[in-house]
């Protein structure tokens, strides 16, 4: 070839080009201010009066069933010491680490059992993956703490007062930033706290670490066998010289493994806080079966859960974890939704945004007719599961999916989990001899049939907006700050206002929970004039629902 001045061949020079990566991890963050509402928390809490629920739940209280563990390790996985072996309660494998965690269980294989861990106080009381980490957790709940300014509000508030001193509380819950603003939050208002997770995938090791460095006996790390999972709760609740006396927990497993295997300490708890669908129906069965000797409060259906958790935060996620695992594109792809209640709700609207075609599947004629007034089809999954590009179960159910359905997907199909328990999906009828699992990358395995076809199953069925990607801390802290509250009720009530049962929060608490809120979005309520308060046979401070209101 030669140059347009015919002087010869065309040189063709190759060069190199050097790529300088670089991190700015800001040092230091200061917390938002929030505006005082009228009450602090001594008269808050003698405000509340609770309302006791009694519903029946089918669901059954399920304990340890040993499996075939080496079965598992056919198939690709990270974590070092796992196994097959299902846990008492499946809300223990329900999903992943963050995607935000700095570190992956891969870095170090060895366990943090067989590990010697000092923090910088000499403390050896924790476990986690590393403690030298803590640094960088830290960063992350400082981060954390800019988006959930309403509870921070409320550490500032309450901390001169100490409501929960003296609480020795007892925690099981996903182990994130905003879980750890949460912790700090009741150790700054007088508690002493051990915190284990809830999920043997959803630890932030970082957060962990940061934790652990600051004086909280934590016992988590990512990628925890069943054994370690079981023994981390265990460490947490027996302890030398210290009894918890209030129980915080995601899912129940902690809960029923102090009502197994310390029956004395569960009798003397002053309370329990549950914040889980499957933790709820689980303590409604005791109280069915006469078993509750505490009362306990259902955080789960709470308004300011149930709208803005479930609805609001689902509906960001969703998409979050779907892009990060696959890249899909959602405009014109067919999906279908397992179930409309808040989850299912806040996933179609963003799948609907983006231009995908969704359909629903409802039990429940009342939740069908929403889906319908909303612009979806209600269907039966047998009619549609052919021609579908993506399932996601929303129920909170088991078998929603089996293994007949999966059967009959199409080539590609997206399959994923958005409830809480790893139970909707029937994982277990695809580890066959006959299908090959192949991990493509983290959290993506395509399941391959004799034939060729692949499904691509996300995390496992387990928890896709946990395990996939993050969540939003501002959400977040509408439940911590629920939390919080539900803690320092049930700690500070006198005796006799609560019975061995299960509570609703009462109104007003979910009500002084979004106020706290609201001053973010720098939202000005209109107040009532005294004759509008009398027309309307209210309080002018609330609160401005009944109990039986619906939002």
């Amino acid at each position: 070839m030669t140059d347009s001045n015919g002087d010869g061949k065309l040189e063709v020079k190759q060069a190199s080009k050097e790529v300088k990566e670089s991190e700015n991890v800001a040092e230091k963050y200061s917390a938002m201010t929030v505006k005082n509402t009228d009450m602090n928390v001594g008269e808050l809490s003698a405000a509340f009066t609770a309302v006791p629920t009694h519903k029946s739940v089918k669901k059954q209280i399920q304990f340890a069933n040993q499996e075939d563990k080496q079965e598992f390790s056919k198939f690709p996985t990270k974590a070092g010491r796992r196994s097959l072996s299902r846990s008492i309660s499946q809300s223990s494998t329900d999903s992943y680490s963050s995607a935000a965690s700095y570190t992956d269980s891969s870095d170090d294989e060895s366990s943090p059992r067989d590990k010697n861990q000092v923090n910088s106080k000499g403390s050896s009381d924790f476990c986690v993956k590393n403690i030298k980490q803590a640094e960088f957790g830290r960063r992350e709940i400082e981060i954390a703490e800019q988006d959930m300014s309403a509870l921070m509000a409320l550490r500032k508030r309450a901390q001169g007062e100490k409501p929960l001193a003296g609480a020795k509380i007892v925690g099981c819950t996903h182990i994130t930033a905003q879980t750890a603003v949460l912790v700090e939050t009741l150790v700054a208002l007088g508690a002493q706290c051990r915190w284990t997770a809830c999920n043997i995938y959803s630890t932030q090791n970082e957060v962990a670490a940061a934790l652990a460095e600051s004086g909280v006996a934590v016992f988590a790390w990512k990628g925890e066998s069943e054994d370690d999972f079981w023994w981390c709760i265990d460490r947490c609740v027996n302890t030398e010289g210290w009894q918890a006396n209030m129980i915080l927990d995601d899912g129940g497993d902690l809960t029923h493994w102090v009502y197994k295997k310390y029956p004395n300490v569960f009798k003397k708890t002053q309370g329990i806080v549950e914040e889980s669908v499957t933790g709820v129906h689980r303590l409604y069965q005791l109280s069915k079966a006469g078993k509750l000797c505490v009362p306990a409060m259902n955080v789960n259906d709470s308004v300011t859960k149930q709208k803005f958790d479930n609805l609001y935060c689902c509906r960001e996620s969703i998409l979050d974890g779907l892009k990060r695992t696959t890249d899909v594109m959602f405009g014109g792809k067919q999906v279908v939704v397992c179930g409309y209640g808040e989850v299912g709700k806040g996933c179609c609207m963003a799948l609907k945004a983006l231009g995908a075609i969704v359909c629903i599947t409802e039990i429940d004629p009342i939740c069908a007719l929403q889906a319908c007034m909303d612009g979806f089809r209600v269907v039966k999954l047998n009619e549609v599961i052919r021609q579908m590009d993506m399932v996601i179960t929303c129920t909170g159910n088991k078998n929603v999916v089996t293994r007949d359905y999966l059967d009959r997907m199409k080539n590609g199909c997206i399959v994923c989990n958005m409830g809480h328990s790893n139970t909707e999906i029937d994982v277990a009828s695809l580890r066959t001899p006959e299908l090959t699992w192949e991990r493509v990358r983290s959290q993506v395995d395509h399941v391959i049939w004799p034939d060729g076809k692949r499904v691509i199953l996300l995390a496992e069925g387990r928890l896709l907006n946990l395990s996939c990607s993050t969540v939003p801390s501002f959400v977040l802290s509408i439940t911590a700050t629920t939390q919080a509250l539900a803690l320092i009720e049930l700690y500070n009530a006198p005796e006799g206002r609560y019975k061995q049962d299960v509570y609703l929060l009462p109104k007003k608490m979910d009500e002084y929970v979004a106020s706290l809120h609201l001053p973010n979005f720098d939202a000005h309520l209109t107040e009532l004039s005294d004759e509008q308060a009398k027309y309307m046979g209210l309080n002018k401070n609330g609160p401005f629902k009944p109990n039986y209101y619906r939002y």
